[in-house]
């Protein structure tokens, strides 16, 4: 597998990964919404889970969108 295949596929595992995470966190939500908790206690769980869902998609957003800062030698940087 040729060095532009392997980015690919690397991004392509990152956007997964980040897709099964949304699936997974819409989830939490929606059970969170279903429970009899109280007002009080929905809104700190509900801010936990969005700061977990935070520091869990976030990095791999930014490794996608993180531009390449090094070339392979030999070859000029894009």
């Amino acid at each position: 597998m040729g060095r532009e295949e392997q980015r690919a596929a690397m991004r392509q595992m990152r956007e997964g990964l980040i897709a099964e995470l949304e699936e997974l966190y819409r989830n939490a939500f929606d059970r969170i919404g279903d429970q009899d908790l109280g007002e009080g206690a929905v809104a700190r769980l509900t801010q936990l889970l969005l700061r977990s869902r935070e520091a869990a998609i976030t990095p791999l957003e930014q490794e996608i969108e993180a531009p390449l800062i090094t070339s392979p030698a030999g070859q000029p940087t894009p």
